[in-house]
This record gives C-alpha cells, sequence and structure tokens, in this order.
C-alpha cells in the first residue's frame, strides 16, 4: 500500500484513515454498542487502515478507550497513528470550550490516560473558545511538542481569523475542516492557506453524511442530524441528488463505489494528503478501503470537479 506523509510532519499514514465518533460516541449516535465499535476497529486494522481520528468528545473519552482496547489486541502502538482533539468542559452541567493552556494540556495527559499511550502523534484544538488568545494555546502545545508529549499540532473547526492568530509563530501542522463535494467552503481561503504554508488538511464529512454514497433518492426521509443539515433540505437537496447521480454513472462505469470516488478526488487535491471518513458497520470500512488504491486521471478528476463546481 501507497503511504503517504502529513504536511511537513513525520507522520506516516494510510491515505484512508478512520473517523471514530461512532466508536464509542454514545452521546453522538446513542444506537451504537462497545461491540460495534470494536467490530469497526478491527477491522480498520485488518484492511491496513493505521490513522485513527478520536476525540474526548466521541463518548466523553469512551473512544479513546476502546482504542487503546483494541490496539492492545491488534497492533504494536508504534505502528499506529492516533491523532485526538479536545475543548470540550463541562461547566455547571452545560458544555463550554476551553483553549486554556491549563485546560489543553491536562486534555493531552488525560487523552494519553485513556488511550494507553506515552505519546500522541497528532493533537488538535477540538474547536476555538471565546477568550483565550489562540497563539498561546498553540505555544503550549509546542512546549509538549518539543518534549516528544505530541508529535504533531492541529487545530479543528477554527475561522480563517482565528486561524491565523494561532499560527502567529508557524507551529500549526494539521488544519481539519468541514469540506466535501457538496460543502467546498475552504477552497476559498483555509485550503489555499494551507498550501501557503505547508500545513496538512484533513477534511472531516468527507462524504457528506452519507449522500456522496449515492443511497439517498428523492423520497427519502431522514429521523437523526440529516434534518437540520442545508444539504438535505427542499431545493438543495435535489439539486445535490442530481449531482450524485452524475457521480454514481462514473462509478458504475470505473466499476468502484461513488463514495472512492469522492475520497479518490480528494487525495488527488493539493494539501489533502489523508481522508478519515467514519463509519456505523464493518461493511462501510471495507468499502472505505477500497479508496487507498484508486488513482484518478487528470481527466477524471476535471469532471468530477466540475460535476460539483
Amino acid at each position: 500500500m501507497l503511504k503517504r506523509k502529513i504536511g511537513r510532519t513525520e507522520l506516516i499514514v494510510s491515505p484512508v484513515g478512520l473517523g471514530t465518533n461512532a466508536v464509542g460516541g454514545h452521546n453522538i449516535y446513542n444506537y451504537m454498542t462497545d461491540d460495534g465499535g470494536r467490530r469497526i476497529l478491527r477491522a480498520a486494522f485488518d484492511c491496513g487502515m493505521d490513522f485513527l481520528d478520536t476525540a474526548y468528545w466521541y463518548g466523553l473519552g469512551r473512544s479513546e478507550e476502546l482504542i487503546s482496547d483494541v490496539l492492545g489486541e491488534y497492533r504494536n502502538r508504534n505502528d499506529i497513528v492516533l491523532a485526538t482533539k479536545a475543548a470540550h468542559r463541562f461547566e455547571e452541567g452545560k458544555v463550554v470550550m476551553d483553549n486554556s493552556v491549563e485546560f489543553m494540556v491536562k486534555s493531552v495527559y488525560d487523552s494519553m490516560a485513556r488511550l494507553g499511550t506515552d505519546y500522541i502523534d497528532l493533537f488538535y484544538v477540538h474547536y476555538p473558545d471565546n477568550d483565550t488568545p489562540k497563539y498561546e494555546t498553540i505555544g503550549a502545545l509546542k512546549e509538549l511538542k518539543d518534549k516528544g508529549i505530541i508529535k504533531a499540532i492541529g487545530v479543528s473547526n477554527f475561522s480563517m481569523e482565528q486561524l491565523e492568530e494561532a499560527n502567529r509563530d508557524g507551529y500549526i501542522d494539521v488544519i481539519q475542516g468541514h469540506y466535501n463535494l457538496l460543502k467546498r467552503d475552504a477552497e476559498k481561503d483555509l485550503i489555499p492557506y494551507c498550501r501557503e504554508k505547508g500545513i496538512s488538511f484533513v477534511p472531516y464529512y468527507p462524504l457528506a453524511s452519507g449522500f456522496l454514497t449515492g443511497k439517498f433518492n428523492r423520497y427519502s426521509t431522514f429521523m437523526d442530524s440529516r434534518t437540520n443539515n442545508p444539504l438535505f433540505k427542499g431545493k438543495a437537496f435535489l439539486e445535490n441528488l442530481e449531482k450524485v447521480e452524475k457521480l454514481k454513472v462514473m462509478a458504475k462505469q470505473l466499476d468502484v463505489a461513488p463514495q472512492n470516488l469522492a475520497l479518490a478526488w480528494y487525495l488527488a487535491q493539493d494539501s489533502i494528503d489523508a481522508v478519515i471518513p467514519g463509519a456505523k458497520n464493518v461493511k462501510q470500512v471495507m468499502s472505505n478501503c477500497d479508496a487507498m488504491t484508486l488513482r484518478l486521471s487528470d481527466s477524471e478528476i476535471a469532471a468530477i470537479d466540475e460535476m460539483f463546481r
């Protein structure tokens, strides 16, 4: 399998990793079980995925704990690249975002304990707060990086203004942001910034909450978070269906799944070194794995770009 280096870091990963918000993330998907999460992780390891993306918020640490359990069964720690994130804190029963140096440093050590490791490959500030100077947060993470406690520094869900403040000293290695063929706002500022600064961009929701799998039609109804997603509403939903139908035609011609065309298209873009599609069952994991070896021609890349422009 051809592996990839994440930006300017020393992290070498499978181009398709696993987003684990459904692994232990019972506060996000209340129908998921721990056993189901373990099966997803085992399937990911079996097919060669070695890049796992998790967060404290996924089950309030439970995702990290399940990863530790299965990692102990399956792999040497040094063979897996672990990314995790923190920012959520409870205050009087409410969730608040906290980027303070004290909280962020504590979060790194708490995550290490749950993951059963003495270092974290990639640590993200999950969401910005409203108070902390962002360069102070990143400066504290840089000190941990210098000590070998983390190997790379990332931010997630930051606006362009917040990103520029956070990266004042040039310490950010990875940016994670909402990006897929149906939501391409990041092409306006975040991705060009990554290209300019040598930062790797990791898209989340790369399959647009399942839209790019081609499994929906005009009669589909939704009883989950998609009910509030603009992609799945009214005229936009019908227009997006038309775009995905074109992708399905190309996928049939190439004898691949539509979602794998999407994943391969991201991997052909500048500054995107790896993708982290989520999965709620083993079948989805195995399907995502097929994208690892899919290479698109220049004309195919251009055609997909035009479909979703």
